[in-house]
């Protein structure tokens, strides 16, 4: 494909979830495939791309901030071309330009793999473009996230439209991949390598094409693919089925790692967010999962100071992360998504008060996660090798079949190695571990 002659090298920066770190790989392969050179350093960039993620006030404010700290490049190089695709570049649209005029592309997230044909036409005026609609979802098949693992997505778009979030506005309505092209990517990303993929969605249990919803697909996955292990994420309580649960506990290569977001312990605010579901509901989930898996790692995502929640309905957010333990949260404050149901409702908790609150739920979530590794003591766990500890070099890092992070006395083994770990300690965030000879 032809491309502009000033465009050579392009060096891109992801913010937000999987969902974006997989369109930033496959971005980053058809721009490959185009003839462009991925360096690692924005100043030696001809083209700098930011992949923005738009679902929380704050990650919005750091891709601001980092416009304005890219302007010095344009200054110095008027030729360079600055693209800011994905959800806030969906959000935002036209006024993404007005806040940063030295931004040359914004590109929606149906449009950003158009990125190259968008660079071979451009006539030095900025190019916006945010419909919805102009991608076939087959097209674009996964690539590798390092040489051993991969994100696979099975769907894009959300239909659930809780109150608060801003996902279903700028990913659009729920469309998913043929199971067969999903089976055929995953075979085609064994036969390079990878050792293992996380099946990614919006809300991936929701998944349907055709006759096969998600625990047949995942089953189709596992038994007709040589992938060692799966994982996928993220689910929704109220789509999470028996049957679901059946496929993990009967598929040895189906990871036992769930991330079910809870988001409030009050149904009252359940009800008030759009969830679909009660307490009573996902803590029924959580039993069978327990029942049903010799052992499963359950993370979940959870809100304070959602409009009108007082402090005995937070109390009861507490108890219900005291009652259930998870294994860890990604725990936030509320904050206001223009365009969303819950922007019509008065942000009436007083911010002091949300981080007064927040502070209280993750020292809570801290001791449980902490209790909940020690359990892994004396454990041995398969764990997939990622590479050198960022601590030291003198231990390498690995993650469990439950998606926790273990670091043992470097060995020289290659990333993407499984490996059984005995695990010696461990902190609220971290297992300790020693590597088990084999036989």
């Amino acid at each position: 494909m032809e491309k502009s002659p000033h465009l050579h090298r392009f060096h891109i920066t992801t913010f937000g979830c999987q969902m974006n770190l997989a369109d930033t790989s496959t971005l980053v392969s058809i721009l490959t495939d185009s003839g462009f050179r991925r360096v690692p350093d924005e100043k030696d960039a001809d083209l700098i791309i930011l992949n923005t993620c738009s679902v929380r006030d704050k990650a919005e404010q750091r891709v601001i901030g980092r416009l304005g700290e890219l302007r010095r490049y344009k200054q110095a190089r008027p030729e360079v071309r600055l693209a800011v695709v994905g959800c806030m570049a969906q959000r935002l649209g036209e006024k993404l330009v007005e806040l940063a005029p030295h931004v040359d592309i914004v590109l929606g997230t149906d449009r950003l793999f158009e990125l190259p044909q968008v660079l071979a036409r451009s006539n030095g005026s900025a190019a916006i473009m945010t419909a919805f609609g102009q991608q076939e979802i087959d097209d674009f098949s996964p690539v590798k996230e390092t040489d051993y693992s991969a994100f696979v997505t099975i769907s894009r778009g959300c239909d659930n439209y809780c109150s608060y979030c801003i996902v279903p506005f700028v990913r659009g309505r729920e469309r998913a991949h043929s199971s067969d092209h999903v089976v055929d990517s995953v075979k085609r990303l064994v036969d390079e390598g990878v050792v293992e993929i996380t099946l990614l969605g919006q809300n991936v249990n929701s998944y349907r094409h055709g006759d096969t919803d998600f625990p047949r697909l995942l089953r189709r996955v596992a038994q007709e693919t040589e992938i060692p292990r799966v994982r996928f994420m993220t689910s929704h309580p109220k789509d999470l089925s028996d049957e679901l649960i059946e496929v993990m506990a009967a598929e040895p290569r189906v990871m036992p790692h769930v991330h079910l977001p809870l988001q409030s312990g009050c149904d009252r605010i359940l009800e008030k967010m759009g969830r679909g579901y009660t307490l009573a509901h996902y803590r029924s989930i959580v039993d069978k999962l327990r029942q049903y898996l010799s052992y499963v790692s359950l993370t979940t995502d959870l809100i304070v100071g959602f409009p009108s929640e007082t402090q005995e309905e937070f109390q009861q957010t507490l108890d219900a992360v005291e009652e259930i333990q998870f294994d860890a949260a990604f725990m936030f404050r509320y904050s206001v998504r223009p365009g969303t149901a819950a922007a019509r409702l008065s942000d009436d908790v007083d911010e002091a008060e949300k981080i007064r609150r927040l502070s209280l739920l993750i020292k809570l979530q801290q001791k449980i996660g902490s209790q909940r590794n020690q359990r892994e003591v004396g454990r041995i766990r398969r764990s997939l090798v990622e590479g050198v500890s960022r601590r030291s070099d003198e231990y390498q890092r690995a993650r469990t079949e439950g998606n926790k992070t273990v670091l043992f006395e470097a060995a020289n083994l290659s990333p993407g190695s499984v490996a059984p770990i005995r695990i010696s300690s461990a902190d609220a965030f971290t297992l300790h571990g020693e590597l088990v000879e084999s036989s």
